[in-house]
């Protein structure tokens, strides 16, 4: 990443041309306040000078992020979102859910995704109604499938690619969340293996959710799928912080080695949230491991789902819900430490991004122009819950420029505002300190 010096740096390959041509004058924030200039800020950038004091907020945008306008921020986008065609939801009675897609490859001249599918008899009903038959979560009593399209619209279904095992192997309760991963010609799945219902607490780690990474493959991305029965990423030791969990496993290869960023869960998991959602890598030299965890793990401090791709030399990474730096877009060139890049709305959630060279090691990463994610809650009923796939473009590239996916005034319906209204425990809460 090219960068202009500017008191600590400034990044340059961004910045408007005005001050790109400026690269060879090193602007530096050294001097004294007695040296500085206290002259107004000026009205182009073409004439900001070296010798001026800069406010926190002024420093910070050329310091922290990509560029201190938007529209010259390759890493900044807004999102669009298409309704996909070719799948059906049994009129959304919650019977059939398709969730968390996987990164989306070209072979074959088609697009290929996997993604979780639940069919069952009944929609979720929580863990306490759960039965064999009977979803605890949407995720419960899951299988990995996996469909084709041509367009990236239209798609069409193609059916289980890798089935729940017999009990007791890891999985026999529900396979979910994989991830593809494409390493000298053959190709691999990570995935969670749930072996009890979805919402089980577990004492010992004070957790939710206890499911390992298990990995599956095959010789093409139809399969057959062979899967590997044992933990691919091992849990940490009691009191390190991925101890209780390891989820959503996000596999890139870099410097010929397979790189797995996971999330992982610290603190107390109940209903007040008290929990802390971070991110971590590790790494191997092959897709089966062993995996070496990152000394520096975590590596990025939120995050519910987040999404990551190469880009330039290093990787970025899309952080939705969860943590202090929710609704950012984030980098690191050395593929470790995160910066934030932007902060943007309408983030896609649980998404499958289109990334070309994911796999390609290339030093160069483009970036991504859409991918799939999903919508929980469907059907606008919970007792109804499912969750359906959609299509989202965005221009998170290098060889892409669209200014109109780069504003910054989205406005939503007033509805919505108006539909995250006060509880009636919050109104009375109001109503009584008014005097």
């Amino acid at each position: 990443m090219k960068k202009l010096i500017f008191s600590i740096i400034i990044p340059v390959f961004l910045l408007p041309s005005c001050v790109v041509s400026q690269k060879k004058e090193a602007i530096s924030n050294t001097k004294s306040p007695k040296e500085t200039s206290n002259k107004p800020f000026p009205l182009y950038l073409k004439n900001l000078k070296q010798d001026r004091s800069l406010s926190a907020a002024i420093k910070r945008s050329f310091e922290v992020y990509e560029a201190p306008r938007l529209l010259d921020n390759e890493l900044y986008s807004n999102f669009k979102y298409t309704e996909l065609n070719g799948f059906d939801y049994h009129g959304g009675d919650g019977t059939i859910s398709r969730r968390d897609p996987s990164k989306i490859i070209k072979e074959n001249g088609k697009y290929y995704v996997w993604y979780t599918h639940r069919h069952t008899e009944t929609a979720p009903q929580g863990f306490e109604n759960a039965t064999d038959k009977i979803p605890s979560q949407d995720w419960d009593l899951a299988e990995i499938w996996y469909a084709t399209s041509t367009d990236g619209f239209t798609w069409k279904e193609q059916g289980v690619a890798v089935p729940r095992p017999p009990k007791p192997n890891p999985g026999w309760r529900s396979v979910a969340t994989a991830d593809i991963l494409k390493f000298k010609n053959k190709y691999y799945l990570y995935y969670q293996a749930f072996d009890a219902p979805s919402g089980k607490y577990d004492k010992k780690r004070d957790a939710y959710d206890i499911c390992p990474v298990a990995l599956s493959w095959a010789n093409s991305p139809d399969g057959p799928w062979t899967a590997l029965d044992n933990v691919v990423i091992p849990f940490g030791k009691e009191n390190e912080w991925d101890y209780r969990v390891i989820h959503d496993p996000n596999p890139l290869v870099h410097n010929g080695k397979i790189y797995i960023y996971y999330k992982s869960g610290m603190d107390k998991r109940d209903a007040n949230r008290q929990f802390w959602d971070a991110w971590g890598v590790t790494i191997a030299d092959h897709p089966e491991g062993p995996f070496v965890k990152h000394p520096l793990n975590p590596v990025m401090n939120s995050g519910h789902e987040t999404i990551v791709f190469p880009f330039k030399e290093g990787v970025a990474a899309i952080a939705n819900t969860d943590g202090i730096e929710h609704y950012t877009i984030q980098y690191a060139k050395d593929w470790v430490n995160f910066q934030i890049a932007s902060v943007t709305q309408l983030l896609p959630t649980a998404a499958g991004v289109y990334s070309p060279d994911a796999f390609d090691d290339d030093k160069d990463g483009d970036g991504i122009t859409w991918g799939l994610s999903h919508f929980i809650n469907a059907g606008n009923n919970w007792n109804k819950m499912y969750t359906k796939l959609g299509r989202f473009d965005c221009d998170l590239s290098q060889k892409v420029n669209d200014p109109s996916l780069k504003k910054s005034n989205i406005l939503l319906p007033n509805e919505l505002y108006f539909s995250q209204g006060l509880t009636p425990e919050q109104r009375k809460r109001i109503e009584a300190r008014n005097p």
